[in-house]
């Protein structure tokens, strides 16, 4: 293949959208089947986040080690790997019978989505060299991106109203052939790095770990008592592993994460905005579909059917009207006010009633939430970049990425673990069922609301606006460093 050839090179761009859009189908695909999933292998409501978190922690904690990995041993060898490890441990995932071996498979898929995510920007980026055909290339991507999210809702209750909550997952497999034998025909082969640096494989083992020793602390909370030896010493652990990170960082001469650039003042202070509104949405996901089936008695396609309007609200803003709004108004305006429309769907869904209607009840939420969070991921991403030099760009989008999955994870375990203490103490005091787990869902929202306006504080009163950076990475244009 010749990348001058200009229908190979379009025909590739099908294949990696059609590679990440397996993984953003799995980051919304599952919501839809938990309850299913849960009545099938016996998940507790606690123990359920982790077939959500399983998936984003190896997914946020290998972002930035598989694209390290890209640069020393080439693009396309790692977008293979990576699809090849996402579709095996798909089928692990379709065909498991156990609460850890579905955990345990949804872990790999993360490592596999990592990669394959980390790396298909890249390979756009060496296919697409002319500012005009990258930025109509990245729109296409940007387009199939967001729409994952509305095909995932919708096909994860097809799916599992269908056939059963297994082939969410096997829906991967015939993809991932697909596009693996097609990356071999029309991915361009890169050889890598000539001079190949140690890679930060400690780096990025030990951050993951500490993360998912804080996660499992968060989760079992409840169970083990908060103020618990348990509980305390794997925080504790997390914490000494997170200083053996910044350590180890400081040492290696070609570390995961530069700690320099998480001192620039838009990465850090975009890095608490992602993490905070990360935690409201996908804690909006999870517990909002858990509301529907549980309390309103919704099918697993009606779930799906209810996303639809937020999730294609979401994908519209992502593809185009977001970019506007940021050449016309700069980073911060769009953004804070995205945050704060997410931030009311949000605590309308806290007075959701046990009898809700889904017309006055739920879709003025989901509308709100779909414009907020449409009008703000572009502006988090331009954010941090607009801080850092063009060869650093992408290094600051893997790092804001990492801390949207970080949040998402860390947040939905504090959440959930908030609604099933608030069900308890209302099922102990003589509430119905249904009244007990609407209550406790009321409270995770409400809290919910908080980190959106919390996110929405930090970007207002921290964020840099960095609008020349911004209307050029808008464009697809090279930015010039902003000081």
């Amino acid at each position: 293949m010749t990348i001058s050839d200009n229908r190979t090179r379009w025909l590739a761009l099908i294949v990696l959208c059609l590679g990440d859009l397996m993984i953003v189908l799995d980051t919304t695909i599952v919501n839809v089947a938990l309850p299913s999933i849960r009545d099938d292998l016996g998940f507790s409501e606690t123990s359920l986040a982790w077939v959500v978190n399983a998936y984003l922690l190896t997914f946020g904690g290998f972002l930035l080690l598989g694209g390290r990995l890209g640069d020393l041993f080439g693009h396309r060898r790692l977008f293979l790997g990576g699809i090849a490890l996402f579709t095996g441990a798909s089928i692990l995932c379709g065909v498991s019978t156990s609460q850890g071996m579905l955990v345990g498979a949804r872990a790999v898929q993360g490592v596999g989505g990592a990669v394959v995510s980390a790396v298909a920007l890249s390979l756009i980026m060496t296919l697409f060299t002319e500012t005009e055909e990258r930025t109509k290339a990245m729109g296409v991507f940007g387009f199939v991106m967001a729409g994952g999210g509305s095909l995932g809702v919708l096909l994860g209750g097809v799916l599992t109203d269908a056939l059963s909550w297994h082939w969410i997952f096997l829906v991967n497999v015939p993809i991932g052939a697909l596009v693996y034998v097609l990356s071999l025909r029309l991915l361009p082969a890169s050889p890598g790095s000539e001079t190949r640096g140690k890679i930060d494989l400690a780096g990025a083992v030990t951050v993951t770990a500490a993360l998912m020793l804080a996660v499992y602390a968060i989760v079992n909370g409840n169970g083990n008592g908060w103020l618990s030896a348990k509980t305390l010493g794997l925080l504790a652990a997390a914490a000494v592993l997170v200083v053996a990170f910044v350590v180890i960082e400081n040492r290696m001469r070609e570390p995961l994460i530069p700690l320099a650039v998480l001192k620039l003042r838009n990465i850090w202070a975009s890095n608490v905005v992602g993490t905070l509104w990360a935690a409201a949405m996908f804690a909006w996901f999870f517990l909002s579909a858990l509301y529907m089936q549980l309390v309103l008695g919704y099918t697993p396609n009606q779930v799906g059917l209810a996303f639809l309007p937020a999730t294609v609200i979401m994908g519209l803003f992502s593809v185009g009207l977001s970019a506007k709004l940021v050449m016309r108004f700069g980073i911060k305006p769009p953004l804070v006010a995205g945050l704060g429309l997410a931030a009311v769907g949000l605590i309308l869904l806290a007075r959701a009633p046990v009898d809700g209607e889904f017309a006055t009840d739920l879709l003025p939420s989901m509308i709100l939430l779909g414009i907020g969070a449409g009008m703000a991921f572009n502006p988090v991403l331009l954010a941090a970049m607009s801080d850092v030099r063009p060869e650093q760009s992408g290094l600051a989008s893997g790092i804001v990425n990492t801390a949207f999955m970080m949040g998402g994870a860390l947040g939905l375990a504090v959440l959930v673990s908030l609604a099933d203490s608030r069900t308890g103490d209302l099922r102990d005091s003589g509430s119905s069922e249904l009244d007990a787990l609407t209550g406790g869902y009321h409270l995770a929202f409400v809290v919910g609301t908080a980190f959106a306006v919390g996110a929405a504080v930090v970007a207002g009163l921290l964020l840099r606006p960095g609008i020349a950076g911004a209307h050029e990475a808008a464009h697809g244009q090279v930015a010039t460093e902003l000081d």
